[in-house]
């Protein structure tokens, strides 16, 4: 059978499948060291503990950014010391697999 007679494929789109899925694209912005986005390590690390800080509370209550009696934004400043503290730890530990920061 002759080839000529037949049409040529079109190209082919990459295919959904070859997209990253969206929630890899939304856990990356956990898991990108701040570093990476143009932090300094120091500051990331001093956020974190200030983080730290913050969620031990050594002044029994006193210092508090939101009061907790609110509903649901009482817990708001308490989720911002984790993700400091998350921060802190992927920085931490892409450090340790020696992962060069970008320049």
């Amino acid at each position: 059978m002759d080839n000529s007679s037949l049409p040529e494929p079109k190209p082919t789109r990459h295919s959904d499948a070859d997209a990253p899925a969206p929630e890899a694209n939304r856990l990356r912005f956990f898991t990108t060291p701040l570093s990476r986005r143009g932090l300094p390590v120091w500051l990331v690390y001093l956020l974190t503990v200030l983080g730290v800080i913050y969620l031990l509370n050594p002044t029994l209550g006193v210092f508090e950014l939101v009061p907790d009696n609110l509903p649901f934004i009482g817990n708001l400043d308490e989720g911002a010391a984790v993700l400091l503290i998350w921060f802190g730890l992927v920085e931490f530990l892409s450090g340790k697999k020696g992962v060069p920061p970008s320049e």
